[in-house]
């Protein structure tokens, strides 16, 4: 009884049905930018998750070995075709090149939709600090009416302030250069 959880699981149905929607938003979206993507975007997605896969090391130790244990002589009746194995090299090599074309197209896709996910991010992010400025705003004109003296806190009067992301970003951008400058030293 020791692993029993204390509460129990939720249920599908104890999602909220903001919750909810946000999820079937992002399962659609995903669906519709799936069916977006071209025949070679979809080919290049298959052989780069083929080519991470444990069938594609099988496939490769069973033709590799066979090459390589023809190629030795092990096997009576069947002449080695590749005795020095400059064809298996030559192969191995254009299929690496291949395979890293592949995989490269499909981590620019892959980039390209985290940056749509990070700039969606930072919107909503700048959305909500926006939200809650107005929101701190109007709970500071409540505690005045109320004869709560709550401006007077300096923490209060920091999250009053609005957010300016272009300063955020060239401070950080300022501490970053300052860091590089101070490790090149």
């Amino acid at each position: 009884m020791a692993d029993a959880p204390t509460t129990p699981e939720p249920g599908p149905t104890d999602l909220s049905s903001s919750l909810a929607r946000n999820i079937n938003s992002i399962a659609e979206r995903r669906k519709k930018d799936a069916e977006k993507s071209t025949r070679q975007e979809r080919f290049a997605d298959w052989v780069t998750s083929f080519a991470g896969s444990m069938a594609f090391v099988y496939v490769h130790i069973a033709l590799y070995g066979a090459w390589i244990v023809i190629n030795l002589g092990w096997i009576k009746g069947i002449p080695p075709f590749d005795p020095s194995f400059v064809v298996l090299a030559m192969e191995a090599s254009v299929e690496a090149i291949f395979l890293s074309t592949f995989i490269l197209i499909s981590q620019n896709r892959m980039a390209a939709t985290s940056e749509k996910r990070a700039d969606l991010d930072l919107q909503i992010s700048l959305l909500t600090e926006h939200e809650l400025t107005k929101l701190t705003e109007v709970v500071i004109q409540i505690a005045e009416r109320l004869d709560i003296h709550a401006e007077h806190s300096p923490e209060l009067q920091d999250v009053v302030k609005d957010v300016a992301p272009e300063r955020v970003l060239d401070e950080i951008e300022a501490h970053q250069k300052g860091d590089a400058h101070n490790q090149a030293r």
